[in-house]
């Protein structure tokens, strides 16, 4: 039964809908141009709508935190269910995931662009131009990793669950994760790890960053993009 009268329900929604615009926006920066805008706002409201129906203000949660959740999960899994990757594009980032994973046992360490490039058997350019088609790839793929462990037995997304509807067992991998995602950011680069800090923690776009640290927007993209995916092997590597 929902928690709020029809009138405050409307209220809520006309004061979220620049929260659905700017989250569905930051995310249509890094999908291809084929996947309208509108499209995701759409995906986005339908989270928020989820969002105030479900929310208990009894719980100790802040109900922008529970529906920046909601609207981010509401348009992945709308940009899952139109599966606009490519099956080539998945192909090569299982080949680089495989391949970082080899180079950090054997190194000990996370491994540089070079010696990534290198165990692909690719020069540098076409490695970075590699990271270049993988850049969409990364929207999901810490998610599905995560959801793919089988922890838990809803057909939602894993980034749809907050603290007032996860098992106990699901609370667990929450904190399991958040640790082993944790660690991984600190053995990433001094580079990599500012690019992370702005992006996830100071809101900057892509373009913003490349400003502040003086490099090229697309230069940007190829490093969250590669961030993304050793953090991903770290998460697999911890949960297989």
């Amino acid at each position: 039964m929902p928690f709020y009268s029809e009138a405050a329900r409307e209220q809520m929604v006309r004061e979220y809908a620049p929260l659905v615009k700017y989250i569905a926006s930051r995310i249509s920066m890094r999908v291809p141009p084929n996947v309208s805008l509108d499209d995701l706002i759409s995906c986005g409201t339908m989270g928020l709508l989820d969002a105030i129906s479900k929310f208990d203000p009894d719980k100790n949660v802040k109900f922008k935190t529970y529906a920046e959740v909601r609207i981010r999960g509401s348009i992945l899994d709308g940009l899952r269910n139109l599966d606009w990757i490519p099956r080539s594009v998945r192909k090569k980032i299982q080949d680089m995931e495989k391949c970082i994973q080899k180079v950090e046992r054997s190194l000990g360490r996370t491994p540089e662009d070079e010696e990534i490039a290198a165990e692909l058997e690719l020069p540098i350019d076409e490695y970075y131009i590699l990271l270049h088609q993988a850049r969409s790839v990364d929207l999901l793929s810490l998610d599905e990793t995560i959801r793919d462990q089988g922890f838990s037995e809803t057909k939602e997304s894993y980034v749809s669950f907050i603290p007032s509807e996860i098992t106990p067992q699901d609370e667990t991998l929450v904190a399991e994760t958040k640790q082993v995602v944790s660690e991984g950011i600190k053995k990433l680069s001094k580079k990599e790890q500012k690019v992370i800090a702005l992006y996830y923690h100071e809101g900057l776009t892509l373009k913003e960053i490349g400003s502040v640290l003086g490099l090229t927007e697309s230069r940007i993209s190829q490093i969250h993009t590669q961030c993304i995916i050793k953090l991903k092997v770290k998460l697999k590597s911890y949960f297989n």
